[in-house]
Formats: structure tokens, C-alpha cells, sequence
């Protein structure tokens, strides 16, 4: 019987792209299973989509110093304890990792048992879990083909994403839905899985200069929601179905997380980028904001430009260059890379 597991997350960008992979396998693998974190939000992921899951313990670094770093270690042996008692049950023909600390204790646990792994990275630089995870790799597919240049064992395949973003819906409907005025374009504006403070802010100063161009639909994070009451304004924690929000959207505001990039340029809705600041990461938000800017792709505003003003001037620059940056994303062949992982993934079968 032929199994294959998926491993990451911690945030969205890290499983949500193993659910545009899935459908595309389901008749090629006898079983399907996911090995993420105990309580992490790849696990709720998994469960609403009925993929059998099991939960190991993870250990994220903290950009900072914190003694919580010194248990880290500690954490991740046991972690790989778990992950091995786990694999060797199942005996899995392969092992898929999307990446992220909550990736590393099945990737070596893999490893260890000699079951062979691919990897996949998001961002245009390579993170920390998965330089570790591309030596035990047979293949590192990426996103960005100047990343594969700098691996090896890297083979450029793109970002998978889900098909079902992609399926026509009542736009109108939508905005009925959301209470919005159908005469107007609808800004969408979304932080990220865990959405963005410093992006909250700033609307919660703008919104109502924001609702004079706009109808605007907010993911603002779980557990941040800030009851701003203000016509044309709809703020909601969380997008149960993102097909939805997309197929409403006429232009968006957003992080620079590369997945949430890839899909906005993929619907060629013209986006204006706010990435998370060096210190808070890595850097690897900025530079896949760049890295998209200078393909003539979106829009960006760096985190320490952000005002009420620099904001509404840049939206107000974002749609006098619609055309050109409709046209940039519709010359690009994003969607087909689930198609290419899918097949790549088949062949360990």
C-alpha cells in the first residue's frame, strides 16, 4: 500500500499550498497523511479537509534573545522521536515538506529512516528549516528559479496553488454578501494568516477616506478584529473561503508572504505590497516584494513609509498603473506549477 506524507506550517504559507497538491495525487497514493504541530492551525487545515493527521512536538526560534531558545533542542529530539514512531507505522514511499519549524522533526525523523524526502521553498531566499532540510532532500523544488540556481539538488517547479481559487463566482452576489455598493471596486486587505498590526493601524486611521474609493473587505487576524464601524467597511477575522474573497476583489492591499503574492498576481488583481520588516523576519518578505516590483508585478510600500498618507497616494498610483500590472500577471503561467509538483511527487510513488 502506497502512503505519502505532507509535513509543515506555523503559518498559512506553510500548508496551504500542500491542499493544491492533494486533489491533484489522491488516486495515485493508497493513503494521504499530514504530520504537522499538537495545536498548530496546519492541524485545524487538516481536519476540515478530512486528511488523517497526527500532531508532534515543534519548537519555533524566537528572533530575539529569550531563554525559550536554550529548549529548543530538548524539543526538537523529542519531536523526532514522535515523527519516527509515526513514519515507521505508516512506512510512507515519500515524505512532501512544504517547510517551517513545525517540518523539521519529520523531515529528520525521514531522513533516518531513509524515507525519501522532497522540500519545497516559498520565498526567493532560502529559510532556516529548509537549508536544513534541502541536505537530506532528494529534490528542492522552489518557487523562484533564481533560488534553484543557488541549491545543488534544486529544481525550479513554482508555487502550487489551489484550483479552486480560480472557479468563476457571482461577483455580485458577493457583494450583496458583504453589504458593499455594487457601483464600487472593493479593496482587499489581508495581513497575512496572522494578520498584520501595523497594517491595522493605518487602516483603522484611513478607513474613511479608504470607503470614499472604496468598498473594503479586511482580514485583519484572528483575535484582532477592532469593531470600526464605518459604511463600505467589512472587517472579518479570518477567509473561510478564499476563492470567494479573491473573485470580489478588484485590488488589494497585503503582506509580502510569497504564497499570498503568487495568488494575487496569478488572479491579476493588482496589489499593493506592505512586507514585514527585517528584525521581525528574516527579510524574506522584502525581498520577495521587490523581487515581484521589479518585474513589473505589484506595488510595494515599505512598513517604515506607512501612513495614512503614503497609503492613500499609493493605492491612488496603484490604479493609475492597473493596466500595466494586469497585463505583467497575466503574461505570467503560475498556475500550472501544482500540475508540475504533483507529477514530480508521483514518480516516488
Amino acid at each position: 500500500m502506497s502512503c505519502i506524507v505532507f509535513t509543515g506550517g506555523g503559518t498559512a504559507g506553510h500548508y496551504a499550498p500542500n491542499y493544491a497538491i492533494i486533489p491533484l495525487i489522491k488516486n495515485d497514493f493508497d493513503e494521504i497523511v499530514y504530520i504537522g504541530s499538537k495545536n498548530g492551525a496546519e492541524k485545524l487545515a487538516a481536519e476540515k479537509r478530512g486528511v488523517k493527521y497526527y500532531g508532534v512536538t515543534t519548537a519555533k526560534l524566537v528572533r530575539s534573545l529569550t531563554p525559550k531558545n536554550a529548549l529548543i533542542p530538548f524539543k526538537l529530539l523529542k519531536g523526532i522521536s514522535e515523527a519516527k514512531k509515526i513514519l515507521k507505522k505508516l512506512s510512507p514511499s515519500v515524505v512532501f515538506s512544504k517547510g517551517g519549524y513545525v517540518a523539521l522533526p519529520t523531515v529528520l525523523a525521514a531522513h533516518a529512516l531513509g524515507v525519501p524526502i522532497i522540500s519545497h521553498e516559498s520565498d526567493l531566499s532560502v529559510g532556516l528549516a529548509n537549508k536544513i532540510a534541502a541536505k537530506y532532500s532528494k529534490s528542492v523544488l522552489t518557487s523562484f528559479k533564481e533560488t534553484a540556481e543557488k541549491l545543488p539538488n534544486a529544481h525550479y517547479a513554482g508555487t502550487p496553488l489551489r484550483e479552486e481559487l480560480f472557479k468563476p463566482r457571482d461577483k455580485a452576489a458577493i457583494k450583496k454578501k458583504f453589504g458593499f455598493d455594487e457601483n464600487k471596486k472593493v479593496l482587499l486587505i489581508t495581513g497575512g494568516s496572522q494578520g498584520s498590526g501595523a497594517i491595522n493601524e493605518t487602516v483603522k486611521k484611513s478607513v474613511y477616506r479608504l470607503v470614499n474609493e472604496y468598498n473594503v473587505l479586511h482580514l485583519c487576524g484572528k483575535g484582532k478584529a477592532a469593531d470600526i464601524k464605518a459604511e463600505g467597511y467589512r472587517e472579518i477575522e479570518f477567509a473561510e473561503d478564499m476563492g470567494e474573497v479573491y473573485a470580489v476583489a478588484d485590488t488589494a492591499l497585503s503582506r509580502a508572504g510569497a504564497n499570498t503574492l503568487f495568488e494575487l498576481i496569478a488572479l491579476k488583481i493588482p496589489t499593493l505590497a506592505v512586507p514585514l520588516p527585517k528584525g521581525n523576519s528574516r527579510g524574506d518578505q522584502i525581498e520577495n516584494a521587490l523581487y515581484f516590483k521589479n518585474n513589473g508585478l505589484i506595488a510595494v510600500l515599505m512598513e517604515e513609509n506607512l501612513t495614512p498618507e503614503t497609503l492613500i497616494s499609493a493605492l491612488k498610483d496603484l490604479e493609475k498603473n492597473r493596466g500595466k500590472i494586469t497585463s505583467a500577471c497575466g503574461a505570467t503561467n503560475y498556475r500550472q506549477s501544482a500540475k508540475k509538483i504533483a507529477n514530480y511527487i508521483k514518480s516516488y510513488k
